[in-house]
């Protein structure tokens, strides 16, 4: 049974006044109108609701009842819309981000800190997944969006929004470092013991693919899940850590340089990775613009801490 709003408020109205002529006071409306959407409640019901005197009008049984039950759903209604307006103008509510770790751990949590200073009452969760996870939970929507590199173009429905590339490089003893200022192949890379990241990482897949196509194969003597392992690694002489640049922590000492991969260069996209058609919220609207905005302006990148892993 679907009955109209407008006959409730009528019908609470002349229920707390007792009165018809009151509630069509207070309601700004005609008596006539007002004693028209009783009746058609009441047709509706098919119950009489008020025991109508010359003196005075009082509630029914059937209207004792429907009294508890309107004052009830009214109040809740409220409440349901308040939630909304707050939730437009970003007072409360909730906002799950993916990340892949470099990410998460590097560049994100300055937009984060900021964006909660500005909306202290939305909640913020961060699920830090390797890409393949993070856009199964794009797909799912079990997140509001992502952060990440770049997803296959073949991947049609997921939209993204780039907001800067990252270089791939190489961490490598000083010494050696000398005859590779202005960067180094991979044709030469080949013939050097690799530390290299674990293959749930999006970057793996990246650089075996630049490897294919020039026919060519590492020498992989360790592959490690965190960064800060695959830099320890090379500190003690292990090899040389292939890494993404945004991850490499900017204290290295003396021992160790960063050397750009040029020949090929190998860059990639980074941006906000969301689900083609999805709306998304006020919150996660301002929060991605938030995102894009200071990943694009210069700034100083945080190192990784020893928990980060690579993606």
């Amino acid at each position: 049974m679907s009955v109209n709003l407008k006959l409730l408020h009528s019908f609470l109205l002349v229920a707390e006044h007792g009165s018809f002529r009151q509630a069509a006071e207070q309601s700004h409306r005609s008596l006539p109108a007002i004693s028209m959407q009783i009746r058609r409640l009441e047709e509706q019901l098919g119950v009489s609701l008020f025991h109508r005197t010359t003196r005075r009008v009082q509630l029914t049984a059937e209207g004792q009842q429907l009294l508890a039950y309107a004052r009830r759903a009214l109040a809740e209604m409220e409440t349901g819309l308040r939630q909304i307006r707050q939730a437009v103008e970003m007072q409360q509510g909730r906002l799950s981000v993916a990340c892949v770790p470099t990410l998460a751990a590097t560049l994100l949590p300055g937009v984060l800190a900021e964006f909660s200073m500005q909306y202290p009452g939305v909640a913020l969760f961060v699920r830090e997944l390797a890409l393949p996870e993070l856009l199964e939970a794009v797909r799912r929507q079990d997140v509001d969006f992502g952060v990440g590199p770049r997803p296959d173009e073949r991947l049609h429905e997921f939209a993204f929004e780039p907001f800067m590339q990252d270089a791939i490089c190489v961490l490598m003893p000083a010494a050696g470092a000398k005859s590779y200022r202005r960067g180094i192949g991979l044709a030469a890379l080949s013939r050097m013991p690799i530390l290299l990241i674990s293959r749930q990482s999006g970057l793996r897949a990246m650089l075996d693919a630049a490897l294919q196509r020039s026919g060519l194969a590492l020498q992989i003597r360790c592959e490690a899940l965190y960064i800060q392992t695959l830099v320890e690694m090379a500190k003690a002489g292990m090899g040389v850590a292939v890494l993404p640049r945004i991850a490499v922590p900017e204290a290295l000492g003396e021992d160790l340089r960063i050397v750009p991969v040029t020949d090929p260069p190998l860059l990639r996209d980074l941006g906000v990775i969301t689900r083609r058609g999805q709306a998304h919220s006020p919150a996660a609207q301002r929060l991605r613009q938030g995102v894009c905005e200071a990943m694009t302006r210069p700034q100083r990148r945080a190192g990784g801490p020893a928990s980060q892993r690579a993606s």
